[in-house]
């Protein structure tokens, strides 16, 4: 079950980043159109699959999740590398690995 919340919550982290809302507009006003599409289409291919999938084990999830972030992160990472203050470009990663543990 936590495969499936870190899952899902990673798809609507990115979701959000992607498209814009609320305070979190850096992102999505730097990724060029093809890019947020390339995100938006791994993500509702990730949220389907998890629909359509309830019964999956957790390392079903777990390798699904990897597929998914596969295709964001190194889109995602090209622009927070870009801007941060001085190296550790894995970091956000690392965080996201450790998130709800």
């Amino acid at each position: 079950m936590d495969a499936k919340n870190s899952f899902d919550g990673y798809i609507h982290s990115m979701r959000s980043a992607t498209e814009g809302s609320g305070e979190n507009k850096g992102l999505s006003e730097k990724m060029d159109s093809d890019e947020k599409e390339k995100i938006l289409d791994a993500l509702k291919d990730g949220q389907s699959w998890l629909d359509s999938n309830p019964e999956a084990d957790a390392e079903e999830i777990k390798e699904k999740h990897k597929e998914i972030e596969g295709i964001c992160a190194p889109i995602v990472s090209k622009y927070y590398g870009a801007g941060g203050g001085g190296g550790g470009g894995g970091e956000e990663e690392e965080e996201e690995a450790h998130d709800e543990l």
